[in-house]
């Protein structure tokens, strides 16, 4: 036991390590990341169903928190981020639903919102402000980083995030999201692109008029 509780204590330094410079290899790539583009597979597991749900998709992100999610092709359903709203489009059904940023900023969506930016911290203290580290292992090739919302209000929507990045230039290779039903949401990327053109028009959204446009959260 003692022999045990001494390897245990030797190698907390070495692990520290490791996970400060997986960390801040991340950030730096982070910090050197102004836009992203990428393709994906995106698996939705359900409890209730035998086989995952398989969808592909596109994503653009632009620094520091904007961004445009494309699932389906065609496009079965758009989110796009803005600095002021998130809008959620669904094509098939001709409805349109819109998040304002603004306000109190207290809503318990905007604690969900948050997580799906895990992937693209802008610096140390943004993240661990927003999560806890619960674990960081590497194989080598991929690092995965498991985390944990500090806001009790997210943690109550989803439990966990894990974060699988490419050693080689510490881009996302994926993410995956539990949620507190015990659903599971993973996207694998694929033909990622650092700092592309956008097209000025990436972020916006003509809604047709035929749309029902709605705020969910307006009381």
């Amino acid at each position: 036991m003692k022999t045990l509780i001494f390897i245990f204590l030797v190698s907390l330094p070495a692990f520290a390590a490791e996970t400060n410079d997986v960390l801040n290899s991340w950030l730096a790539a982070q910090a050197n990341l102004k836009t992203w583009t990428a393709d994906f597979t995106q698996t939705r597991t359900l409890k209730t169903l035998k086989q995952p749900l398989l969808s592909k998709g596109h994503l653009t992100f632009e620094a520091p928190n904007r961004f445009r999610w494309e699932l389906g092709n065609p496009a079965q359903t758009i989110a796009i981020r803005t600095t002021n709203e998130l809008l959620v489009i669904y094509p098939r059904l001709k409805r349109a639903e819109r998040y304002p940023l603004g306000g109190a900023g207290n809503e318990p969506w905007r604690d969900a919102l948050a997580l799906m930016d895990a992937g693209f911290p802008s610096n140390r203290a943004e993240l661990e402000s927003r999560f806890k580290l619960l674990s960081l292992s590497n194989t080598g090739a991929v690092a995965r980083i498991v985390l944990e919302p500090r806001a009790a209000m997210a943690k109550r929507f989803m439990s966990e995030v894990q974060i699988f990045l490419r050693t080689n230039d510490f881009s996302m290779a994926a993410n995956q999201l539990q949620f507190a039903d015990g659903s599971i949401l993973r996207n694998d990327f694929t033909n990622a692109v650092a700092n592309p053109s956008v097209l000025p028009n990436a972020f916006a959204a003509d809604i047709p008029a035929d749309y029902e446009v709605v705020e969910p959260m307006k009381k």
